[in-house]
Formats: structure tokens, C-alpha cells, sequence
């Protein structure tokens, strides 16, 4: 489990790392960002990584798909 900086919050702070892990190529384009995964992963309701992925998407670095799920985003 993740251990939270009490100071930022949740969403915030799962957005970094999911954000690093995009950068770095540990989710290369077009792999899935399964939010079921992340939920458990980070021990946060759903709510939480839907803030994650809205800002993800916001931020060009996913691209989510009706019935499909949400994908890395090309960085070209």
C-alpha cells in the first residue's frame, strides 16, 4: 500500500506517480490505465482516481475510450 503525505492530497499525489510512470516509459503509449487497479493499488476510492484520470486526461497523457477504458496517450 501507499504511503500518503498527509499534507497534499490523495489525488494529487497519485497523479505524480502515475504521471512519472508515463514519463518514464513503465506505461508505454497505448497501455491500459485500468482504474480497478489503481484503486486497489493505492487503497483510494474510485472517486479518487477518476479526479487522477480527468487530470491525466486534461493533461494530454491518457486518452479514454466509451467501453474500452483509458490508454496512454502517444508523446509525440
Amino acid at each position: 500500500m501507499y504511503e500518503f503525505d498527509p499534507t497534499q492530497p490523495k489525488w494529487r499525489q497519485i497523479y505524480a506517480v502515475i504521471r512519472q510512470r508515463i514519463e518514464t516509459g513503465e506505461y508505454p503509449p497505448k497501455s491500459l490505465i485500468s482504474e480497478v487497479k489503481l484503486e486497489a493499488e493505492f487503497g483510494v476510492a474510485r472517486i479518487t482516481i477518476r479526479k487522477v484520470t480527468a487530470q491525466l486526461r486534461e493533461d494530454g497523457l491518457i486518452i479514454t475510450t466509451p467501453a474500452m477504458g483509458s490508454f496512454v496517450a502517444d508523446q509525440n
